[in-house]
């Protein structure tokens, strides 16, 4: 299978140099040619366009920012839809709202294209150790033809339905987070004002029933959510304020884990 990647960030990047190691034929696109520099030195071809890169692809994996920033490259004059032959698959890594996914399937399928969504999660580091989370909403077929590519940087990699099942996986994932964030941050304080060390409790209750994720992020950064709130809090915003604009269409009320993210975007300044 012939891959072609386009976003090369600090999750993209490693992904990208995940696929060329497991030995498949890459080609890279980027909108800024420095993103590219680094792979000088690999066997990866480089396209003048995404479309150019579609025409030498098999699979298209795009792992750019937003929504926008998808469509425009998925269907611009110049973009993958314009290259991708009858029978490619584009795997959508972004984390966007799940019916711009769906929007794409509907069109790209007029032109034999699957789509998939891929969400990931876990950053560059599980990225380059090959072990990302890959939540996947697609075709069950389509899935299993692509799953080789996606264990060069995933494990697991969850099939979760069909397409937009795994954004919405990857949204109410990243609500949780985000309401974790807020109650372990609480609890720390909670625990120093009645006088018990931050930096105890953590350990504590990392070692306990209430441990989390969240809780070890905070207090890996001593306690604060300073840090987060720098490299986190607006992406965090974005995704609960989709899924909280989901589930208000669909008529779902979210419950107590909507309320206690909101807490967690106040905390770090950023409320939707």
């Amino acid at each position: 299978m012939r891959v072609g990647f386009i976003g090369l960030g600090s999750q993209g990047a490693p992904m990208a140099r995940r696929i060329l190691e497991g030995g498949y034929r890459t080609t890279l696109w980027a909108r800024r040619q420095a993103s590219v520099e680094p792979f000088a030195d690999s066997a990866a071809q480089i396209a003048g366009s995404a479309a150019q890169l579609a025409a030498a692809s098999d699979l298209v994996c795009v792992c750019v920012v937003g929504d926008d920033d998808v469509t425009e490259v998925v269907t611009g004059r110049t973009g993958v839809l314009a290259g991708l032959e009858p029978g490619g698959v584009i795997a959508v890594h972004s984390t966007v709202h799940p019916d711009t996914c769906r929007e794409l399937a509907a069109r790209a399928g007029e032109k034999g294209v699957s789509v998939v969504d891929a969400p990931v999660s876990g950053g560059g580091p599980a990225a380059a150790q090959g072990t990302l989370l890959v939540m996947v909403g697609g075709d069950a077929d389509v899935v299993a033809r692509i799953r080789p590519v996606f264990a060069t940087y995933g494990d697991p990699v969850i099939h979760l339905g069909p397409v937009g099942s795994g954004q919405l996986t990857k949204l109410v994932n990243n609500l949780l987070f985000t309401a974790n964030l807020a109650t372990a941050r609480t609890a720390l304080a909670l625990g120093e004002a009645l006088g018990i060390a931050p930096e105890n409790l953590a350990s504590v209750i990392s070692a306990g029933s209430a441990n989390s994720y969240a809780l070890g992020s905070i207090a890996r950064f001593g306690g604060s959510l300073d840090v987060l709130k720098q490299v986190a809090a607006g992406l965090l915003r974005k995704d609960v304020t989709l899924v909280a604009d989901i589930a208000e269409k669909a008529g779902v009320a979210p419950g107590a884990v909507l309320d206690a993210a909101d807490a967690a975007l106040e905390l770090m300044d950023n409320p939707r």
